[in-house]
């Protein structure tokens, strides 16, 4: 695995340790264009990492350094999730940027598989649970969608980054009281549900809590305690 290094200034020292990885798309017009501002002492954004479209990973930040990636944003309670995590920025337009026809732009094979391998090196190097992983949309539900509903992450599960429940069956409970189980802020419910359905739920982003929401998000909780 090839990984090129470009230095961002965008960094500061960790106040806790490290023990999650958050994925993120860049949601801009051109990698070129995120990896600018994500290098841009201005903008006061980075990331440890970037992946382009043809599978280059490139290194803006030690991953011992607090990159700023993550926003305010929290998850299983903990917040300042800079300084426990590393960040991936995927080259993808998202939801900003959309492909010609108007659907979510592809992430490519080769993308895929260096963020695979980039994530298992990680993972494998900071000893990161599973129910660690996350997307930016996991943790900070009321302000991101990022990796969008368009990220492959049960393709990612079995790769072994990350979890995907095995069947749906599981003791189903309130809505609330699993999505607080798993992880997420409830403060905003509708929020936290459409953020779940980002993840586990791809084919509908409706924010409704029915009886499908609540079976999945029993599965998910099912899945998390095995862990």
């Amino acid at each position: 695995m090839k990984i090129t290094r470009l230095s961002s200034p965008n960094f500061n020292d960790r106040q806790f340790p490290l023990d999650m990885l958050v994925l993120h798309y860049t949601g801009m017009e051109t990698g070129d264009a995120a990896i600018e501002r994500l290098c841009d002492k201005e903008a006061g954004v980075s990331a440890h990492y970037v992946v382009r479209e043809t599978g280059e990973i490139l290194q803006l930040v030690d991953e011992d350094k607090r990159a700023w990636h993550a926003g305010v944003s929290s998850w299983q309670g903990d917040e300042d999730l800079n300084s426990r995590s590393i960040g991936i920025e995927i080259v993808n337009g998202g939801h900003d940027w959309p492909a010609s026809d108007g659907s979510l732009p592809d992430y490519p094979d080769a993308q895929i598989e260096a963020v695979i391998a980039l994530s298992k090196a990680i993972i494998a190097r900071w000893n990161i649970p599973a129910d660690r992983v996350v997307g930016h949309s996991d943790i900070a539900p009321a302000r991101k969608a990022d990796p969008g509903e368009h990220f492959p992450w049960q393709r990612l599960a079995e790769a072994g980054i990350g979890l995907w429940p095995s069947a749906i069956g599981a003791e189903v409970q309130p809505s609330e009281r699993s999505l607080r189980s798993i992880g997420y802020d409830i403060g905003d419910l509708p929020a936290a549900i459409t953020a779940f359905q980002r993840r586990w739920m791809p084919d509908r982003i409706d924010g409704a809590d029915d009886e499908d929401m609540r079976a999945m998000a029993a599965a998910v909780v099912a899945a998390y305690s095995a862990v």
